[in-house]
């Protein structure tokens, strides 16, 4: 056993401290398959001085810190390269919510709690925690700050850089930065705490956060809409925001083609209108008004749809199990990506306005450099964010069809600048992206990065070749 092992296993003990190839397999590839690391070990801290003391050694040690929450990176963000020489830090173990205040409306818990844990905890103290995702059972808090995750309801909540109060950051030498305030005004220099969420662990380790809640909904009313295109989700997206206001909560766009995918590969999926629909949205309302009065908002803004010919049908669900079967088919998304095969996956971001344009230019451009491809297009309509997904034609196997991805990735890509758009809205850069950044960052926001990249970390070794590209790419 190595002397870093050893001393590993002195701070965090010895069962935490992971070196055969077995119990370090599920650490070392990320969720989708796509990327696969090797580690020195891998380290499971049970507390923030235990992540401190841990750092420390690495600092002195010059190892490289790879930190991880519930490895549901979709963009290799948690996963070390093959080098060997990297730690994980798992932080898994530090799964404490130390503290609700429901008077303040805040929670106070460790970066390893779930997030699902997390709902649940301020819907038992009669509270409301709005992050929602796909992969809420298994991702953790620090992997979502990392990320700045967003999730379905973004349009009233914000993302985690909103829902945040402060935050408790390991640096890379071991230092401990205690932000961990729940205050709503502190005017008194930088924000150190947005530099730090967002930053996908490459600056320091997130050990603890505030977290804001808010009052639990007790009425909700949801709808699926048939349309014609993102056009006309976008006007009727002003139509029920102007009726509707803060109330609206969700509004997930799909094309027909993502729905007819998602009704071919997920069973328990069910259309809940006639027929197929060009393309449709899935809109909640939530508040704590009573669920009729709620239903009948949501009646009248659709009614108004409907007679001005800006939808097609449409369905309200009349109680909570047609409202989950209405987001069965869109949390069925990403399952059905799985299924259909390997597709060229893109997490873009335009201003509003601008989406039903890229949409028609994006599918335009990539079809001119390959007919029959077929884009998979959905997302969070409301605050500008849209998987646009492409999958083979028929005459093309997955292998001919990733040699082509790059270059339909730099047609998605290009679109999206065009429109001063964003080529991650929420799955984050890691090294799915690194080597784009160059293109899409003018060179002065990439210096301004990697100026606070070397003040934080001068010898580069917090989750190496993530984010930012290497000094000799600029």
């Amino acid at each position: 056993m190595s002397e870093l092992i050893v001393s590993l296993a002195a701070i965090v003990g010895e069962a935490h401290v992971l070196t055969d190839a077995d119990t370090q397999a599920p650490y070392l590839t990320d969720w989708l398959g796509k990327y696969r690391g090797a580690a020195a070990a891998i380290v499971r801290p049970g507390s923030t001085e235990e992540v401190a003391a841990v750092m420390a050694l690495c600092a002195e040690r010059k190892v490289p810190v790879v930190p991880q929450g519930g490895n549901t990176s979709m963009s290799g963000g948690a996963t070390p390269d093959a080098s060997g020489q990297a730690i994980v830090l798992s932080l898994t173990r530090m799964n404490r919510i130390r503290a609700i205040d429901s008077i303040g409306n805040t929670m106070t818990v460790e970066a390893g709690v779930v997030l699902a844990k997390v709902q649940e905890a301020a819907q038992a103290a009669e509270r409301f925690f709005p992050l929602s995702l796909g992969a809420e059972g298994s991702c953790t808090i620090g992997g979502n700050l990392a990320a700045n995750a967003g999730g379905v309801a973004v349009l009233r909540y914000g993302t985690m850089r909103e829902l945040t109060l402060g935050l408790e950051v390991v640096l890379p030498d071991g230092r401990i930065w205690d932000g961990l305030t729940a205050l709503r005004k502190d005017n008194t220099g930088y924000a150190l705490r947005d530099l730090f969420i967002g930053s996908e662990g490459t600056l320091g380790i997130i050990t603890g956060a505030v977290l804001k809640l808010f009052p639990r909904p007790t009425a909700r009313a949801t709808a699926f809409v048939a349309i014609d295109d993102a056009s006309a989700a976008l006007a009727l997206l002003s139509s029920v925001r102007a009726r509707c206001g803060d109330r609206l909560t969700a509004f997930e766009f799909m094309t027909g083609d993502c729905l007819a995918l998602i009704l071919h590969h997920i069973a328990d999926a069910r259309l809940p209108l006639g027929a197929m629909p060009p393309a449709a949205v899935l809109i909640e309302l939530s508040d704590a008004d009573d669920e009729p009065a709620l239903t009948r908002r949501l009646e009248g803004a659709l009614t108004e749809a409907l007679e001005a010919g800006g939808a097609l049908d449409a369905a309200i669900a009349q109680d909570g199990t047609q409202a989950k079967a209405f987001w069965r088919i869109r949390e069925g998304v990403s399952e059905t990506l799985v299924r259909a095969g390997k597709a060229a996956k893109h997490d873009v971001s335009v201003p509003v306005a601008a989406m039903a344009d890229f949409v028609a230019a994006a599918n335009a451009a990539v079809s001119a450099v390959l007919p029959g491809i077929r884009p998979i297009v959905f997302g969070h309509l409301g605050d500008g964010n849209l998987h646009y997904n492409l999958l083979p034609p028929a005459y093309l196997d997955e292998d001919e069809f990733a040699a082509q991805a790059p270059g339909l990735t730099r047609i998605v890509h290009d679109e999206t600048r065009k429109r001063r758009g964003s080529i991650s809205a929420e799955h984050g850069i890691g090294q799915l992206r690194v080597s784009e950044m160059p293109r899409c960052k003018a060179p002065i926001e990439l210096e301004l990065m990697a100026s606070l990249k070397r003040l934080f970390d001068p010898d580069g070794r917090l989750n190496p070749g993530k984010l930012l590209p290497h000094p000799t790419e600029t």
